[in-house]
């Protein structure tokens, strides 16, 4: 059975999707660019700026499943720009711990709205 997370905490779905869904013990979230819920517009700056952000958010969405950044089984980080990858990757070691997460990082053509990022991941319940 499918239970829905949403969570006003983190933008709303621009789209036919969810912003994560639970089947069993593992939470599903959709991928997280940088808005900020408060204001929907992207965060000013930008890879750095932009990764924090897409975190917040999905650490928001987990939250709200009862979960924190610890639970997280597995990342996918999409990039517009692989020359982003370290500044990327600094900010994404600020918000995970040992045993990391497995995580893919890949550069893709474009992203919604012209992100620099966008990151989904899955958790452990």
């Amino acid at each position: 059975m499918k239970k829905v997370i949403s969570t006003s905490k983190a933008p709303a779905a621009i789209g036919p999707y969810s912003q994560a869904i639970q089947v069993g013990n593992l939470v599903y979230t959709s991928g997280q660019i940088p808005i900020d819920p408060a204001t929907g517009m992207f965060v000013e700056g930008g890879i750095k700026e932009q990764t924090r952000q897409s975190l917040l958010n999905v650490k928001e969405i987990l939250e709200e499943a009862g979960l924190t950044m610890k639970d997280v089984v597995k990342t996918t980080v999409f990039m517009a720009d692989m020359n982003d990858f370290a500044d990327m990757n600094a900010v994404y070691a600020e918000f995970f711990s040992e045993p990391y997460p497995a995580r893919s990082a890949v550069a893709v053509k474009t992203l919604p709205k012209g992100a620099l990022v966008e990151i989904e991941v899955v958790a452990g319940v």
